[in-house]
């Protein structure tokens, strides 16, 4: 794959995840046990053997540089012929502001994708979980004479509106293209992955159009740039939401998953602690789950998955969730369809997800705690034999004297009473 540089959108806030991305950048969300969201992307271009990356960081980007450090774990920490590179914004005379959508970022770094060469710019979304071999889309590319190539697939009805959607013709070119509509035309939606000719992008890119979806490949078509098409039919997932986040880590827990994470032929890389064997007690059960290194089981996991650190305590139930690293879950506890932000005790005989209230959504945030996820902050701490309904929120560094009462009733957030946030960061 000489000759093609991969830039990777890592900027997002990814409001719609809450207190999952309020202290990291969505791509460095963590997911599947071990992994980062990011990780994906970054092992799609060296399995793919594109060894030229630029990852173009904004929000809360400690976590994610943290996590990438020299791009080692992927074999990017190459001094010559590529590597990774990890660029912020900064002030110039040029520009006073943050990036403003997805092209606006790489417009802003056109100097930097000048500087490399390439004859062809690989523009991915790091939040997104797939593996693709990214070789014949840009095979394809450079057989039609594409000034810019968009991964496609088709996606369920229901997705289809917050989606670009778009039509082929005979030969994959793109004839027709909707950003986000609410009556979709086609059920074939964009990936957000492109290939673009480094000229394309001097041509089509400027302060009027920020978003390559709603603005560049609108403009493009209408000025008569060939647009084309590549079709993708493997697992893909853009987990934007906490539904979408929470549904794509049990994925992973079916018999047969439809994304493999033991391909041996395609691995997904990532930065990994040195950390002990998961170790199971004489009583544990864990069925259909993952279970990271360093846990320590003694209590009941199913349909669920772990990340390392996590300890399931005697007589506890973890079901239909995800527990991020080094949370504990005391005796007698029961995390019910919920996901638990890193370094939460929830504490003895309380329950997460209690009761079968799913259709009251969350008073703060109805549109993204509404079908019986409840969401735990980071460091919170559920005093023992407290019950929290379902939709519920609870903020991150809470403590027992912040909740009213024995029974949290569903669609609820509690928060911190002083008004105190949490001023610990997160890796």
């Amino acid at each position: 794959m000489d000759g093609v540089l991969a830039v990777v959108l890592a900027g997002g806030a990814g409001e719609r995840l809450s207190y999952l991305s309020a202290v990291r950048s969505k791509p460095a969300v963590p997911f599947g046990g071990k992994f980062r969201l990011i990780d994906f992307s970054l092992s799609n271009c060296v399995n793919s053997g594109i060894d030229d990356v630029l990852v173009l960081a904004q929000y809360n980007p400690r976590s994610l540089i943290d996590h990438i450090g020299t791009g080692r774990p992927w074999d990017l920490d190459r001094m010559r012929g590529g590597g990774i590179k990890i660029l912020q914004p900064y002030m110039s005379k040029d520009h006073s502001e943050w990036y403003v959508g997805t092209a606006d970022a790489v417009r802003y770094n056109l100097h930097e994708i000048d500087q490399d060469g390439a004859e062809l710019v690989l523009v991915l979304a790091g939040d997104h979980i797939y593996k693709m071999d990214y070789r014949p889309m840009i095979e394809a590319h450079r057989r039609t004479g594409a000034a810019v190539t968009v991964a496609v697939r088709t996606v369920p009805p229901a997705e289809a509106s917050r989606m670009g959607i778009l039509s082929l013709d005979a030969d994959e070119r793109v004839v027709d293209w909707e950003e986000k509509p609410a009556v979709p035309k086609s059920d074939l939606a964009s990936m957000g992955v492109y290939v673009f000719n480094r000229a394309a992008l001097h041509d089509w890119l400027d302060e009027s159009r920020s978003d390559f979806g709603r603005d560049v490949i609108p403009a493009m078509l209408a000025g008569g740039a060939p647009v084309f098409g590549h079709r993708f039919d493997g697992y893909w997932r853009d987990v934007g939401t906490i539904e979408a986040y929470w549904a794509a880590n049990l994925d992973l827990t079916a018999l047969v998953p439809s994304l493999d994470l033991f391909d041996r032929s395609w691995l997904v890389h990532t930065r990994s602690e040195e950390r002990s064997p998961a170790k199971m007690g004489p009583d544990a059960i864990a069925r259909h789950s993952l279970i990271s290194h360093g846990c320590i089981v003694n209590g009941m996991v199913l349909n669920s998955v772990l990340s390392p650190g996590v300890r399931v305590s005697e007589g506890a139930l973890v079901r239909d969730s995800i527990v991020l690293l080094d949370s504990e879950i005391c005796p007698g506890a029961v995390v019910d369809t919920a996901i638990i932000d890193k370094f939460v005790e929830v504490g003895a005989g309380a329950v997460v997800g209690y009761g079968n209230d799913i259709g009251t959504p969350n008073v703060d945030e109805p549109e993204h705690l509404r079908t019986g996820i409840t969401l735990v902050g980071e460091r919170a701490r559920i005093p023992a034999s407290v019950r929290i309904g379902r939709n519920c929120l609870i903020a991150p560094s809470v403590v027992e004297s912040d909740f009213p009462g024995p029974v949290v009733e569903s669609g609820t957030s509690i928060k911190r009473l002083d008004g105190a946030r949490s001023t610990a960061t997160t890796t």
